[in-house]
Parts: C-alpha cells; structure tokens; sequence
C-alpha cells in the first residue's frame, strides 16, 4: 500500500504510523495510507515556518503572484485526476469533484493576481508637516484547519491569501480525507516557494489542531469544522491572543411563496438540501412553505425525488453519492428516527440503501408537517435529510427562517420583488439567494455568515485580507 508523508520544512517526513483512506462508496478500495501526525511533527513545522516568515514576508510579491498562479494552473490542468481523487475519498459525485478541483485552481489564480493589489492609504496629519501612511502587513505563522466536506477547495481558499499576502503556511486537513490535501501539498512543493512557507502536518485534530491552537508561535487560527470545535478554539486563541476566525454551523432556510415557480422551487429545493448528500454547511435542510403552494410543492418534491439516483461517486449519472463516513450515516439516520418520534411524517426515503458495493449509502429523506421548534429543524443534520414547514404567509415565513441560531445562508423562491427585496434586507444570514439554492457560492467574493455560524473576518474574494493581514499606522515629520 502506498504511503504518503507530511511536508515540514520542505522535505517529506515520514510518519510514526499511517491511516487507511477508505472510498465510502466501496470499503473495499482502500486509496492509499496517510501519516499521522503529532505534536512534534507540528513544533518542527511551526520552527520551519518561523524561519521562512521573515524573507518570505518582505520578498518579492511577483515571486509570490508567480508561484501562486503555477499551483492554480497545475490544478487546472489535473483537474479530472484531483476531482476523481476527491469523489473516491469524500463521495460527491466525480463531476461535482471535478467542479470543485476547478473552483480550487480558480483561487489560487485569483490570489495570485490579489499579490499585486494589496493596497494601502495615504493621508494627511490634522497636525503640519506630518504624513501618514496605512499599509496592511502579514500576520506571520497561520494554522489552518481544514474540514472533509471540501476536501480542496476549503484549503485552497484558506492556503492562496494566506500565502499571497505573505504568510507562512501550517496546514492540518480533515483525518478523513487527506487524500486531496496531499496532493495539494504536493503541488505547492513544487511551486518555486521556498521550504518552511507551507506544511502538512496530517492526523487527529486532537492531537495536531490542538498542538497549532496552543503553540504560542502560531500568529493566527483559520477554522471550518463544527460549532462545538469551533468555539472552545475561540476559547484557546482568546487566551493567547492568536487572530481567530472560524466558519461552523448552518441550518440553513429556503423559502418558498405561494407565487413562486413551482418547478424552479422544486428543483433548486433538491439542489439545496440533497445533492453533495447534503454535506455542505451551506445546505438547506429547512424548507419554510406558505400555506397556498404547499400541497403541490410536497407531491412535486415527492415526485422530483424519486428520479435521485443514489450511487458510487464515480459511476456515470449518479446524483447523489454515499454519506461521506460511518458515523456521519448513523447520525442521519439517528435524525430520521428523532424526526419520526417528534410527531413529523416522513414523506419519502430516509432508508439505508443496499447497493452493488459496500457503502455508506442513505436515501434522501423528506419530512412534511414538521414544527419549527423539533430537533429536526433547530440541529444541524449535515445529511441529505430536510424538512418541510408549513407558514401562513411571508411574514411567518421571514420570522421563522430568522429564527435559528444559525446565519449562514438563506434563500426566497418568489416572482415578487417586493417581497425578494425586503428579504434581502431582514434575512439574518450572511448570505441570501434568490431564486437560487441556498448551497453555490462564488470564490471572488465574500463568504460567512452571522450568529453561530461565523466568527471573525469572511473569508474568500478581497475581504480575506481582514483576517491574514493586520494593519500599521505610520507617521513621517517632513
């Protein structure tokens, strides 16, 4: 079986021990056996870091925009072999894996040409003779700390501004997938950045994220990963005074009017809530329906949801591919169970699925008659699993799709502009979508969400130098 190391000062360090990568649409396929990590894997890459920051920080921003564009080229062009890498070892279909190794190489050139644009200001002193200067500065040594829903994409959105804006790099990836991160890593080492600019420390985020949280080297903590996780690292880097940002939890609404397009409804509702089987925390597993088009839009989901085909991630016309892990399937199938015993009916699915392989496969599942306040619409799923919502008209539907402790994303399927106007102003979500899914976003522009779900400057587009860049005021007697 091969086996594949960290990257710590830039050379391949061999692990203590290896972990199996298991494809979930067959347990048969093993994929290849990851290094594990530990803390002092991580205190080497930090020291490899720090000694990279200072000629890395103050060096040329061509070199920088120059390797940054090599590593989003290169992952263009390998985008088939990193999308089918990425559907074998996470389980979204090889098309949307595809798609995503594409949205990654599409950062990375977008951050390259974010070198040659970091701006700063020029202003005059309210005292004489005196200028002043506002320049924006790296951070210095950044740990990343990476989820398996977006096994690329994720780190390529956290690594390119970290890297262009003149940080040093320690990446730790989700212990599910570190397939994609791997190879990732393998392409940035041949970039032309010098060693120690960018890790890999792969293995348990209890041993390795918590070693880059503590380690008081470590300038700043970019996180994406669940909300209790996310919050007791706040807690940690808090204490240290470590820059924080974390993106955590959705429970995500989609509304529905009784003047919307039936079918464009239906199908960006199936969109939101089922397809990457629904692990995205941008996902929408409430959908908050008015009373008139209620009746047609259960049987029309009904009737749209027979024709999902549940299969092998690499298989042609598969729509929706395994839940991604073991335990994730029998938290879904757990929150089937919870849904029934709330007094919720279970409209379609909700099964596991026996298929050719072994697998970790799940119907999609669809509850109607479901109330605001059960589980099953307060908790975050993070499975092909959704509910229905039954409201009496727009202003119900607002009020309920607020009421969560949630923030992330909401969307409105409505023909009024009235109504799609004022729910762009009063949702409580960090991002809002119209006629759209809830779940597609853009990477030159700016993502997070409010509440529970985010914490700490947005990341992607311009907005990321809030978070990988700090801010110094310089005055200059004339």
């Amino acid at each position: 079986m091969q086996q594949h190391d960290n990257l710590i000062g830039g050379e391949w360090v061999k692990g203590k021990r290896y972990s199996p990568n298991l494809n979930p649409s067959n347990l048969g396929d093993t994929i290849a056996e990851y290094a594990q990590g530990d803390a002092a894997d991580v205190e080497a890459a930090v020291a490899a870091a720090m000694a990279a920051f200072p000629a890395w920080a103050t060096g040329s921003v061509q070199a920088r925009s120059d390797a940054l564009d090599k590593i989003g080229n290169e992952i263009l062009a390998r985008k088939e072999e990193l999308g089918t890498l990425l559907a074998r070892e996470e389980g979204k279909t090889k098309p949307e894996g595809i798609g995503e190794a594409t949205r990654a190489g599409h950062i990375f050139k977008f951050f390259a040409g974010e070198c040659l644009r970091l701006a700063g200001e020029v202003l005059p002193s309210v005292r004489p003779n005196i200028g002043v200067e506002i320049t924006r500065e790296p951070v210095g040594v950044v740990g990343l700390i990476t989820p398996w829903n977006f096994p690329i994409a994720i780190p390529a959105w956290k690594i390119a501004p970290a890297l262009a804006f003149g940080n040093c790099v320690v990446l730790k990836p989700a212990d599910l997938v570190p397939g994609c991160a791997w190879a990732l890593a393998e392409i940035i080492s041949r970039s032309g950045i010098a060693p120690g600019v960018f890790n890999l420390v792969m293995g348990r985020g209890s041993v390795i994220g918590n070693a880059l949280v503590q380690h008081p080297n470590v300038h700043a903590i970019s996180f994406t990963g669940s909300v209790g996780v996310g919050r007791g690292i706040a807690v940690e880097c808090v204490k240290s005074g470590k820059k924080v940002q974390l993106e955590m939890g959705g429970k995500n609404p989609q509304v529905v009017l009784d003047d919307a397009d039936l079918a464009q409804a239906v199908e960006l509702s199936v969109q939101s809530a089922f397809y990457s089987t629904g692990q995205r925390c941008t996902a929408s597993s409430r959908l908050i329906v008015t009373e008139g088009i209620y009746p047609k839009f259960i049987e029309a989901m009904k009737e749209r949801m027979a024709k999902i085909k549940v299969g092998d991630a690499l298989a042609q016309g598969t729509d929706v591919g395994p839940v991604s892990s073991q335990s994730q399937l029998e938290q879904d199938l757990g929150y089937v169970e919870i849904g029934k015993s709330e007094g919720a009916t279970l409209a379609v699915g909700g099964e596991r699925l026996t298929l050719g392989t072994e697998g970790y496969y799940m119907a999609p599942a669809l509850f109607s008659d479901s109330g605001k306040d059960m589980r099953i619409n307060r908790e975050e799923i993070f499975g092909p699993v959704a509910s229905v919502i039954r409201v009496k008209n727009y202003e119900e539907a607002l009020a309920t799709a607020n009421d969560t402790e949630f923030g992330l994303s909401a969307g409105i399927a409505t023909t009024s502009l009235k109504y799609a106007t004022h729910f762009k102003r009063h949702s409580q979500a960090g991002m809002v979508m119209v006629n759209l899914p809830t779940a597609g976003v853009d990477y030159h522009v700016p993502f997070g969400g409010r509440k529970g779900s985010s914490y700490g400057p947005r990341e992607q587009g311009r907005y990321a130098q809030e978070f990988f860049t700090t801010v110094k005021t310089a005055y200059t007697l004339a």
